[in-house]
């Protein structure tokens, strides 16, 4: 049996995750979600925007949509002028929510967002954005003084298929984003919160496989088991998508 293929967003041209005296623009991914597909049992295609998804997907098995940068609020009539937004990668945004439009249709391919991923789920099945989490409240738990990695709990609805998958309905998750569902997009629903009540996973009811965290479980995954579950599962339900024979 052939191991299954995962695909994996790349960042957008202009995101900048390589420094280069030669070259400007890159499509790239950082290694932890390639490292934790592998230690999955699957092979890890790494897909940058702008490829014909409905060219892609026959080649694919399960799908994994990334961090990244912020989504335009163009695209879900959000306030452009906020100075905390980061620069969009228009191309990345046009590309990564065409590909889960085509995927909450489909309902085949199991899928797996992160962090940037799940926003582009809620703004793909219609919901908006909190611009910038401080804006809204006192405190910011989801980041470090510096605007990076923090470690912050997480309680999981028990019912969920997070939680079964995870075998936890309280976990500890590494975090790093400054937005956050604001209008919950059709047909999710909320399966996970932080302390301050803000979203951290959702999932689609009419999926029989999507989820979409807003926390970084690739950070952690090579040293908790928990954070790498998700990704085993992932990979578990492509290959018995492989048995039945699915189509593409």
């Amino acid at each position: 049996m052939d191991r299954p293929v995962i695909g994996i967003t790349s960042g957008g041209r202009s995101e900048g995750y390589i420094k280069s005296r030669h070259y400007r623009e890159f499509f790239s991914a950082p290694a932890p979600y390639v490292d934790a597909v592998r230690r999955a049992g699957g092979i890890a295609l790494i897909i940058p925007p702008g490829e014909p998804w409905e060219h892609v997907l026959p080649l694919l098995d399960g799908v994994i949509v990334t961090g990244g940068t912020d989504i335009d609020p163009g695209e879900y009539g959000g306030e452009r002028r906020n100075p905390h937004i980061l620069p969009a990668d228009n191309e990345r945004d046009k590309s990564e929510l065409a590909l889960v439009r085509h995927l909450l249709h489909e309902r085949e391919k199991p899928t797996l967002c992160i962090c940037r991923g799940l926003q582009v789920l809620n703004v793909a099945a219609g919901g908006t954005l909190h611009e910038h989490i401080p804006d809204i409240g006192d405190a910011d738990i989801h980041r470090d003084e510096a605007g990076l990695w923090a470690m912050q709990t997480v309680h999981v609805e028990a019912d969920s298929l997070i939680a079964d998958v995870l075998g936890k309905t309280s976990l500890t998750a590494s975090s790093g984003h400054h937005q956050a569902v604001k209008a919950l997009g059709e047909g999710l629903r909320v399966t996970a919160l932080a302390a301050d009540g803000i979203i951290e996973a959702l999932e689609a009811e009419r999926h029989p496989w999507m989820i979409a965290v807003q926390w970084h479980p690739e950070v952690t995954a090579a040293d908790d088991p928990i954070q790498q579950a998700l990704f085993d599962a992932l990979v578990l339900k492509a290959r018995a998508r492989q048995l039945l024979g699915s189509p593409g």
